[in-house]
């Protein structure tokens, strides 16, 4: 799994970087089919934004952003956005999956 994080307006430190790559390991818990992972960072004024792509089989892509003034409780919130977005994803999936199409009918 690749993890790419990029810059816009701010310079991302190795223990910004680390944190990231820390916390992105993770996410193939929630759904095992994830080939790439983009975490962009940005400044402006005092709120730094966070984005987070997350790109999966199928053509599936999974978004989450943030917006506040501390980059690590950023980093966790859109963390948990893409692991409830994840499960969901996953659950929904098995569900349909399993949606009981071949039951029979009951008889008269």
């Amino acid at each position: 799994m690749q993890v790419r994080v990029t810059g816009r307006h701010v310079e991302v430190t190795p223990e910004v970087r680390q944190y990231i790559d820390d916390k992105a390991q993770k996410l193939p818990r929630f759904y095992d089919h994830i080939h790439k992972i983009e975490m962009i960072l940005d400044h402006e004024s005092e709120q730094f934004s966070c984005e987070m792509i997350v790109h999966a089989d199928r053509k599936q892509t999974f978004v989450a952003r943030g917006t506040g003034p501390d980059t690590f409780a950023l980093i966790d919130l859109v963390i948990d956005k893409l692991e409830r977005q994840l499960t969901k994803h996953k659950e929904k999936n098995r569900l349909h999956k399993h949606d009981g199409a071949t039951e029979f009918p009951a008889p008269p």
